[in-house]
């Protein structure tokens, strides 16, 4: 049951009119170094383009590439390779885009494609990766916190969450990465939720060949983990060529981007457009432009809950944007007597006010105020609540941004439900 024209705005002149006509314009204030080093960097190169892993597609020079590969696998191989469950020699259009994805990796020279792609097969075989998915490794308080697999993007790609701000707990550092041994079972533990991810994709020309790695950097600590940062950069880079399309860093401190720059002219300008990098503040607006609301973590701005899984594919949610100076009222006609409406909502970065309440059709009855109006933190997660009409009318989610001059990214959904039927 949807309205037809569900938003209406309001706009505060208190923002737009407090400054008299006769005075001077406040000149812009100059931007710092970090400031400029952050724009650099997110305004840098073209968003990166993804391969579609069709022969026809392939420069005259490519296709000789990997038909030369397949030749000196053949003669290289002492039995039949396989990997990811796909024979590499045989036809099987699978084994192009996987062999594509070493040569690319390698600029198609075809003797470095080989040599990393038959190091990679060994790396394999000892570490057993072909059955790590199914391992019970231990991890269960870091599964759905420090490495985790989380629905799509809007093209389709599964998406990876990496967040290691818990191990700034001393204790919990001690007991993940406390010697050489503990060090080893977490890459195993890493690689294994990287190769949950792979068992999502297509392996097919046309379809969908990698994921999104999404990396929060909220209270990292960078030295403690350059360790483990280093190894598991190392295995992924190794044996994982192309296997993701675009990497999405948020909440990025000063320091990451001054990194950046110093890093960014030895990088190939491929690796650069995958870049995403969004500062504390803007993580839901970056995201939202990659993945759909419905589909972000709650505590990224997003309206998705580990629990969801349990109710079968999220409903969608319409999207919207809250300027600065404006309020927004969202208005769900037409709920009968009887109903009960569900509903979600969450703006990012909130630091505004917001209030729900049901107005009844019928004249003289009273509004109810469902959620009285509050202010809402930054980090505060998006909003769930239900409520049962008792006659009709309409529910009402308001908020207000008059208060702020900044333009905010927000998105709702929701549900009715009559007595006997869902609506």
């Amino acid at each position: 049951m949807e309205a037809t024209s569900p938003i209406s705005v309001q706009q505060s002149l208190n923002l737009q009119d407090q400054t008299p006509e006769f005075s001077p314009k406040p000149s812009p204030l100059k931007k710092n170094f970090v400031t400029s080093l952050m724009e650099a960097a997110t305004l840098r190169t073209p968003s990166f383009k993804e391969d579609t892993y069709f022969i026809s597609n392939l420069k005259a020079s490519e296709k000789k590439a990997l038909q030369e590969l397949k030749d000196k696998l053949i003669a290289a191989s002492h039995g039949p390779n396989s990997m990811w469950g796909i024979p590499l020699l045989g036809g099987d259009e699978r084994a192009d885009v996987i062999l594509l994805k070493f040569l690319r990796a390698r600029d198609f020279r075809v003797q470095d494609s080989l040599n990393m792609l038959q190091k990679c097969l060994s790396w394999r075989k000892d570490f057993d990766a072909d059955g790590i998915v199914e391992e019970d490794l231990g991890f269960k308080e870091l599964e759905g916190v420090v490495a985790y697999m989380h629905a799509y993007d809007r093209e389709g790609h599964p998406v990876c969450y990496n967040a290691y701000g818990i191990f700034k707990d001393r204790e919990m550092y001690e007991r993940i990465f406390g010697d050489d041994e503990k060090l080893k079972k977490f890459l195993r533990w890493r690689v294994q939720v990287l190769e949950k991810g792979i068992k999502l994709l297509h392996f097919k020309p046309g379809g969908i060949n990698s994921i999104i790695q999404v990396t929060d950097l909220k209270d990292m600590p960078k030295r403690e983990l350059r360790v483990a940062s280093n190894h598991i950069l190392s295995l992924f880079q190794d044996n994982y060529p192309e296997m993701v399309a675009r990497k999405i860093f948020i909440n990025v401190p000063w320091y990451f981007t001054l990194l950046y720059s110093m890093f960014s002219p030895f990088l190939t300008q491929r690796t650069k457009s995958k870049f995403v990098i969004s500062k504390e503040g803007n993580v839901a607006e970056t995201l939202y432009k990659f993945i759909r609301p419905e589909d972000v973590p709650v505590q990224y701005g997003g309206l998705s809950r580990p629990s969801d899984v349990l109710n079968g594919p999220p409903k969608p949610a319409s999207e919207f944007t809250v300027k600065g100076g404006e309020k927004v009222n969202i208005q769900i006609e037409g709920i009968e007597a009887g109903a009960t409406i569900s509903w979600d909502i969450v703006v990012g970065s909130w630091e505004l006010e917001y209030s729900a309440e049901f107005v009844p059709n019928a004249e003289g009855s009273y509004t109810i105020a469902v959620d009285k109006q509050r202010r809402i933190a930054a980090n505060e997660e998006a909003i769930h609540n239900s409520f049962t009409a008792r006659e009709a009318g309409k529910m009402v989610l308001s908020v207000d941004n008059t208060s702020s001059r900044k333009r905010k990214v927000a998105a709702y959904r929701y549900l009715v439900r009559k007595s006997t039927s869902i609506v």
